[in-house]
């Protein structure tokens, strides 16, 4: 689903918007069927909870990086209609993914509630501006239905909370509950908030309860003062090879990758990166001949 200009609109005066059904129903079905390829399935985890104690940890335990084992979570990030409300929210088509997390939460494996916090802390090491600039776009794209029972991520409107200075960048456990909205919403919807907005995790308050979400964030390219994963770090995990080969130019050029034109590429680097990269389509990096033809740079 296109996000609309009204809920764009939205961010800028809440500092946050919610988007339900976002998701197509395939892509939605296959995203959630290839879960249980990372995590146990609810009904198994709730039989012998014990048998999974690395869920248990700590509230970031479920956690798991980019990239996954199956292209139907890994095509997530690029979403067309994502990276379309990015363009218009950002006001450029020069962007950057810089961050993929997936999280599971169990009911019961930990105490997930926090205090309000503003996750420009480890976003960028200066603050977000007041104006439209700079900003980084954050999101939740759901991956499993959130009812009040399945511990909901709350947000506190930005109108609550704008005679609080940027450096304050947490609260007192309490302060603003009798502001905030939780995110309730069904499977396959999409929030997307601003770095400088309050929110929290809540804990289960139903039993035999799980959540399952993608996070994906995005900027404008070339501000090195703001980012969070380095994706050639990543280069070599498990499903990233498959990832690259799949995605569009435009796709990679999301997460660094050299676009077409690009002085990178000559005739070695397309036959080395060909070779690391079997099976991808080397052509849009060719140069363009006179006559429309393409051909290696040199």
């Amino acid at each position: 689903m296109r996000v609309s200009d009204k809920n764009l609109a939205e961010v800028w005066d809440r500092g946050f918007t919610i988007i339900e059904n976002f998701l197509d129903r395939d892509a939605l079905a296959a995203a959630r069927e290839a879960l249980w390829e990372i995590y146990p399935k609810p009904e198994d985890y709730f039989k012998a909870p014990e048998e999974h104690p690395e869920l248990a940890r700590g509230q970031f335990a479920g956690l798991r990086l980019f990239p996954y084992s199956s292209w139907a979570l890994n095509r997530l990030p690029v979403y067309p209609d994502l990276i379309d409300g990015a363009e218009r929210l950002l006001e450029t088509q020069d962007l950057e993914i810089y961050k993929i997390e997936l999280w599971a939460k169990y009911s019961g494996a930990v105490n997930y509630d926090q205090f309000h916090h503003r996750d420009f802390g480890n976003h960028s090491l200066v603050v977000p501006r007041a104006d439209r600039n700079h900003t980084q776009m954050t999101t939740f794209m759901l991956l499993s239905d959130v009812t009040a029972e399945d511990a909901p991520t709350k947000l506190v409107p930005l109108k609550f909370t704008r005679e609080l200075s940027l450096p304050t960048r947490a609260v007192p456990f309490g302060e603003l509950f009798e502001h905030e909205v939780a995110l309730t919403a069904p499977a396959g919807s999409l929030l997307i908030y601003k770095t400088d907005v309050f929110h929290r995790g809540s804990n289960f308050t139903g039993v035999n309860r799980s959540r399952f979400m993608m996070l994906v964030d995005i900027q404008q390219r070339g501000w090195r003062w703001q980012g969070k994963m380095s994706w050639p770090d990543r280069a070599d995990a498990k499903g990233m090879r498959e990832t690259i080969v799949r995605m569009t130019p435009r796709e990679r050029d999301l997460f660094g990758f050299p676009p077409p034109g690009s002085e990178y590429w000559n005739e070695q680097t397309i036959a080395d990166v060909s070779a690391r990269y079997p099976g991808m389509d080397m052509t849009p990096y060719l140069k363009p001949s006179a006559d429309g033809s393409a051909e290696q740079k040199s």
